[in-house]
């Protein structure tokens, strides 16, 4: 099945051998990284297309629209790609929480290191 994407992205892509690749979502106005996702050329192209982040899910081996059941959605502003071709950085507007818990981001729950703190891991 051919890349539904432009054969000159698709090529930069380094994709996982499960053809994947890691999307980091952060918030437009704070620059706070939201979330880390999956996706595949399919939920790439959604994304490009439509600017509403769509990812892949490895544990239900399905396509997946950010906020498409709980709301919380992800308007994307703009999709750009790291010097390795191997992460996508997507700046969002997020509507409520990015993360499957309830919180507003992925990393607020445990800090291994911070400036002023010892170096032992906060549970």
């Amino acid at each position: 099945m051919s890349s539904p994407l432009d054969p000159a992205v698709s090529a930069r892509l380094k994709r996982t051998p499960d053809g994947l690749i890691c999307a980091v979502a952060q918030q437009r106005d704070t620059r706070e990284v939201l979330m880390v996702a999956w996706m595949d050329d399919e939920a790439l192209h959604r994304t490009l297309t439509t600017r509403r982040a769509t990812y892949y899910s490895r544990s239900r081996q399905q396509l997946w629209v950010k906020g498409e059941t709980s709301g919380h959605t992800q308007y994307v502003h703009e999709v750009r790609l790291d010097c390795d071709g191997d992460t996508l950085l997507l700046i969002v507007d997020q509507v409520g929480a990015a993360c499957h818990t309830g919180d507003r981001t992925c990393f607020d729950a445990t800090v291994l290191l911070a400036d002023g703190q010892s170096s032992e891991p906060v549970r």
